[in-house]
């Protein structure tokens, strides 16, 4: 566990900054901005939302939907740090190591949006039976230049309009560590394999050494 520790922190440190930027926009740039900033003109910008559902606004239906999703993330919560802790107890890469913990502070994040903003910002929407483990996630990441209608020639979506989805930094951390891990699969589950094995051999070597030496000091 202590070794993991750094892993951890740098996910706190990740869910620190998406805390941060949320009650920020809460605070600040919904009521002194009118909820938005312009970055970059007509390609991205600071747009105050709210979602009661999954990441990139996705949404579970029904009255127990966000219940049900909110305690989903309560639980991978648990799951993934302790995936997280057996990965470095087996020697894995230190990539898929960070990579899992953005993925750990992401879920966080927008866990604590599902647990505490309904109380706290009281953001609950009007039909939630009880505003505990109903608030909304705030999201504010808007490419608004994807925005538009789709080519003609483009399977299936030809014609139609991309409204491009609202997403927050918690969103952007479980999304980079999931493609990183994708992308360099490979490297990852490889060197992390070989890893293991010299780990396991110095331990083999240790216990041998050990071995060793407790035969002669009894011959002695």
């Amino acid at each position: 566990m202590k070794n993991s520790l750094v892993y951890f922190v740098f996910a706190l440190f990740l869910i620190l900054i998406d805390q941060f930027i949320k009650l920020w926009m809460h605070f600040d740039v919904l009521p002194n901005h009118f909820g938005e900033i312009n970055l970059i003109d007509g390609v991205f910008k600071l747009h105050y939302v709210t979602n009661r559902g999954m990441a990139f606004g996705m949404e579970l239906g029904g009255e127990y939907g966000k219940l049900v999703l909110t305690l989903f993330r309560l639980s991978a919560m648990f799951g993934i740090s302790w995936y997280l802790v057996f990965l470095e107890k087996q020697k894995a890469h230190v990539g898929l190591l960070y990579s899992v913990a953005a993925i750990l502070a992401g879920a966080i994040g927008n866990l604590i949006d599902s647990i505490f903003y309904g109380i706290f910002l009281n953001n609950a929407p009007f039909d939630s039976p009880f505003p505990l483990f109903y608030g909304q996630v705030i999201d504010m990441f808007y490419v608004v230049g994807l925005d538009g209608f789709w080519p003609d020639w483009v399977p299936y979506f030809g014609g139609t309009y991309n409204a491009t989805p609202i997403f927050n930094f918690a969103d952007a951390s479980i999304f980079c560590g999931v493609v990183a891990i994708l992308l360099f699969q490979k490297k990852f589950f490889e060197e992390g394999t070989q890893n293991q094995a010299e780990h396991t051999k110095q331990d083999d070597d240790s216990v041998s050494s050990e071995q060793n030496d407790s035969n002669e000091t009894s011959t002695l």
